[in-house]
């Protein structure tokens, strides 16, 4: 049985897609989904209210007064991680949207290839074109031979992170520790001698995808702008058409 970590803030059709691609794909006899709202105040949080097959954590404003965005995501999924008892812990983002329903079954076959192995998910969730990918690996190679680059700590992100719940409350202090979320975990778990696996993005993708910077988008104040470019906008609303997930949020039956 695997528990799924979902903070939400502000992202009413994203949370809506994100929910009901989970509930589209997904065989809810091995997984659970405890939702962590921050005091949104909107119409995402009236949705989550209304689905039976979820659990909720609600915040106050008062909960998550002065917080930097990144500490009160990763507050959310501390709070939620304490009320789980299932063997494993997957955490998640509104803009994390599931496509296949083999994705589940994708994500254990790899965690439970070895005792040792304590978590799995990816650093970035996005594909882009091989000759730009060559271009940017050669770039990086001339920038550490005249050593202007340096080496960077990657970790699986919260986008999609699998993990052994015993291991997770045993040997971190959980996500919100002083780091990005899921940076701390990535460290206390290789220092205790497990292994985290970084899975093929290529490979991943074709399970699910990350909106990448969605809610930053959808509340550019929580990266001290006004408004979102026109550019970020029109990128977001391209993703969501390519991958044709309008008939999922057209979908009430999957509320059910």
């Amino acid at each position: 049985m695997i528990t799924v970590l979902l903070p939400n803030y502000k992202t009413p059709e994203l949370t809506r897609l994100c929910l009901r691609s989970l509930r589209k794909y997904t065989d809810f006899t091995k997984l659970q989904v405890l939702a962590v709202d921050n005091a949104s105040g909107d119409e995402s949080v009236e949705y989550l209210r209304s689905l039976p097959w979820i659990r909720l954590i609600e915040r106050s404003a008062a909960d998550i007064q002065g917080m930097p965005p990144a500490l009160m995501h990763s507050s959310a999924l501390d709070l939620a991680l304490r009320e789980v008892d299932t063997p494993y812990v997957l955490s998640m983002h509104t803009d994390t949207i599931v496509h296949d329903p083999r994705w589940l079954d994708y994500l254990m076959e790899h965690i439970t290839r070895s005792e040792k192995i304590a978590g799995v998910g990816s650093w970035k969730l996005e594909t882009v074109p091989l000759w730009k990918a060559a271009g940017k690996a050669i770039e990086d190679g001339f920038r550490t031979m005249l050593g202007k680059k340096r080496k960077e700590f990657r970790f699986l992100r919260s986008h999609c992170a699998l993990y052994r719940t015993d291991l997770l409350k045993r040997f971190t202090k959980g996500f919100g520790d002083g780091e990005c979320a899921g940076s701390s975990i990535q460290k206390h778990l290789l220092a205790a001698g497990y292994e985290l696996e970084f899975l093929p993005v290529r490979e991943l993708s074709r399970y699910m995808a990350h909106l990448n910077h969605a809610t930053m988008i959808l509340n550019p104040e929580l990266a001290g702008r006004k408004t979102s470019s026109a550019k970020a906008f029109r990128k977001l609303g391209g993703k969501l058409h390519a991958q044709n997930y309008r008939r999922i949020l057209e979908d009430d039956s999957l509320d059910r």
